[in-house]
Formats: C-alpha cells, sequence, structure tokens
C-alpha cells in the first residue's frame, strides 16, 4: 500500500474533497475519512484543506495508504431485475441517460437494501467511468429518472436544479373529486425521522418552501387523476400536498386514510399511484431542450380502466 497522488481533471472539478474521497476510497467509513482530512494525511497542492473544499482541475490531491473494509457485493449483471433496467432505458446520450425506473427498487442501496437503481446500472456497466443520480425518486414511484455519465454533465443538471431550470411531470390518482380551482398548493414542508428510522414529512410553518402545481386530467367516481408539478423538490412532497388539500395519493400506505384505502382495494390498487411521466431538461452538450416521457405502468392503466367501469 502506497500514498497516490491524483491529479483533478475538467470531469472533477467542483467536486467536494470529502465526497470525492469517498468515491476513491470505497468501503472506508465517513469518521475515518474526516479524520484524514483533519489530521492532514489527505492534503491538495501539499496543504491541508477542510471537507468542504472544491477540488479545481489540476489540483493535485494526496491520497494516504488506507485499509479498505471488504464491502458488500454489488447486484449480479445476471439478476432479472437488473438486466431489466437495460430495456427501461428511455433516452441516452455521452452525457447522461434517463431510464423508466420500476416501482418497488429504490434509486439506491442502503437501509437495509443491498442495491438500488444506481448499484445494478453499475454491475450492468463495469467499465462505465461515472454514473450518478441526478435526482430521486421515491422507492414506490415509477417513471423518469435522470442519471449522469459525465461530473460536468451532473454539475449542469444540479444547477438546473437549483435554478429551477428543469420541469418534472407527474400523474397521480387521489382520492375524491379535485377542486378545478385548486391549481398551486404551498404549504411548507418539515421532515422529521421516527425512532425507527422511517422518515415522514409534515406541513408546519417552519418548514422548508414549498410548492406543487395540480391540473386536473380526469374525473371518477370517488377520485381523480391529476397532474403534479413541484416546483420545489422536498421529499414526499407531491403525496403530502394531496394530503394536505384533503386528497391523499391512492395506495399511499403512510400519508393515506381508510377511504383512500377502501377504494384502492376496490380498484385492485397495489402500490402508489404515483408515476413520473415527464421530464424536461437543457442538454448540457447541445443546449437544446430535451423532453422525456415514460408511459404510464400497465399496473395503473389497468386501475384507471377499472375506475372508469365503476
Amino acid at each position: 500500500m502506497k500514498v497516490r497522488f491524483v491529479t483533478i481533471d475538467s470531469e472533477r472539478e467542483g467536486q467536494r474533497i470529502d465526497n470525492f474521497l469517498l468515491s476513491e476510497l470505497k468501503g472506508v467509513p465517513k469518521s475515518r475519512i474526516y479524520k484524514l482530512l483533519r489530521t492532514g494525511e489527505v492534503r491538495v497542492n501539499k496543504g491541508r484543506i477542510k471537507p468542504e473544499y472544491k477540488l479545481n482541475e489540476g489540483d493535485e490531491v494526496r491520497i494516504p495508504p488506507v485499509r479498505v473494509s471488504e464491502s458488500a457485493p454489488g447486484p449480479s449483471a445476471g439478476l432479472r431485475k437488473v438486466q431489466a433496467l437495460d430495456d427501461a432505458i428511455l433516452l441516452e446520450t455521452d452525457g447522461y441517460l434517463v431510464i423508466n425506473k420500476p416501482a418497488g427498487m429504490a434509486v439506491h442501496g442502503g437501509s437495509g437494501l443491498s442495491y438500488g437503481v444506481i448499484e445494478a446500472l453499475r454491475a450492468l456497466r463495469p467499465q462505465a467511468p461515472f454514473l450518478e443520480l441526478v435526482h430521486r425518486l421515491d422507492r414506490d414511484t415509477s417513471g423518469c429518472l435522470l442519471v449522469a455519465k459525465k461530473r460536468s454533465a451532473l454539475r449542469r443538471f444540479h444547477e438546473a436544479l437549483r435554478e429551477k431550470d428543469m420541469d418534472k411531470t407527474y400523474q397521480a390518482l387521489v382520492q375524491g373529486k379535485w377542486p378545478h380551482r385548486k391549481q398551486l398548493i404551498n404549504a411548507p414542508l418539515q421532515r422529521n425521522e421516527l425512532q425507527s428510522g422511517e422518515r415522514v414529512v409534515r406541513v408546519r410553518e417552519d418548514g422548508k418552501e414549498s410548492q406543487t402545481r395540480f391540473k386536473v386530467l380526469e374525473n371518477f367516481v370517488g377520485c381523480t387523476l391529476v397532474e403534479a408539478m413541484p416546483l420545489t423538490g422536498r421529499t414526499h412532497q407531491i403525496r403530502v400536498h394531496a394530503t394536505h388539500a384533503g386528497h391523499p395519493l391512492l395506495g399511499d400506505e403512510k400519508y393515506g386514510n381508510d377511504e383512500e384505502k377502501a377504494l384502492s382495494a376496490k380498484l385492485g390498487l397495489k402500490r402508489l399511484f404515483l408515476h413520473a411521466a415527464a421530464l424536461s431538461f437543457v442538454d448540457p452538450a447541445t443546449g437544446k431542450l430535451v423532453t422525456v416521457q415514460a408511459p404510464l405502468p400497465e399496473e395503473l392503466t389497468s386501475v384507471l380502466v377499472q375506475a372508469r367501469g365503476q
């Protein structure tokens, strides 16, 4: 084991040194990473730096020898669920890909999950130098998920998210008759973590600013198909805003109610009815506006057929 010196290229420019080390020293605990920085064992251009230091092109990073613990193996590329992701890619360029994420699959491993979409994609493409999530979708939500294949693309996409230059359009089936006049829900959200580790989001005056636009697409007996466009990107935002408006999403075990559960069972719905139907963004390489659409999964279209036949 020897000291390594890594020169930062344009793809890694702008990345925080702590995140850079986490990717370089896979399997090393975060606490150990921060100790390396605190004690000066990691240096940039021969000088000490803080964890929040952002790398510049041409920086030389000194990485000391660190024993990496055996990490859990990634998913096999031969697993059926992993292979299915190859067919779920909606659009791919040199800089990014958009995948139609299936419901029930987390975007990344952790919290008892051995792998998620990003680990599965890396297993499918072991030679890919860079694959990172641009944003996230709840485990039970299906639809458009953007993955960067270059660090430069990731930076541009994150900038677009900060500037609200990326549009996400969802389809959701909500309980009750959503009023046409209710087009914008503006309610601050606060995320709490229970002792069990479960995340719960509530509307709170002292929460973070959160806005979602809603539009009625189709009315049914006891429920409404709506289009939802989150203007901010809070955890569970659409689900909590819909519940706050008195119209929880069907199939929502966390924020639903007894009436919603009864209707979901009647319609044969066995998952959360929330689908990321479209994603619009500017291609970092061409500067052109790109819109990608993901068709509604069969298990959700069949519920709509059932609702129309009531």
